[in-house]
């Protein structure tokens, strides 16, 4: 059984009448977030935009939520989160926003209520780093980029 955190959430009045943030699924991980604009809002080829979604959060302490997209917008219309995922932190109370990136051949039109994103919130865990003049090693040592993929003959 999943643990349940209670969190607060104003709905602003861009937001009449939409959802709330929801699970779609009795197992989602993310919470859909509905458009709340107030006209249709076209996002050319190319081109990004703010979308608003009609609330703000006050997440606890040790929390954050993260925007990220929905797999039906890129896979059928190449319409994502461009600064995926988007992270909000505890200590923000403004409205909650996805910024969208059409990277589509065509205008992708955003009307009043589309779910544009999902949002996952996620305990935070919080580091102090430890200088050190030397790392532990490991099998992968400095190898970069892509070295996990590469079969050796």
């Amino acid at each position: 059984m999943p643990v349940v955190t209670a969190v607060a959430i104003k709905r602003l009045p861009s937001g009449e009448g939409l959802p709330l943030p929801a699970y779609q699924t009795q197992h989602a991980a993310g919470m859909d977030l509905c458009a709340a604009v107030a006209g249709d809002v076209v996002i050319a080829p190319g081109a990004h935009t703010i979308i608003p979604t009609g609330f703000v959060i006050a997440l606890p302490e040790g929390f954050e939520a993260q925007v990220r997209p929905r797999s039906g917008l890129a896979a059928k219309n190449a319409v994502t989160v461009l600064n995926s995922p988007g992270t909000i932190d505890a200590d923000y109370r403004g409205e909650v926003g996805v910024i969208l990136i059409n990277h589509g051949k065509e205008p992708f039109t955003v009307t009043r209520g589309l779910r544009v994103a999902q949002m996952v919130v996620a305990p935070v865990r919080m580091i102090m780093w430890e200088e050190k003049e030397e790392l532990a090693d490991t099998s992968r040592g400095a190898g970069g980029f892509g070295s996990t993929g590469v079969h050796k003959a």
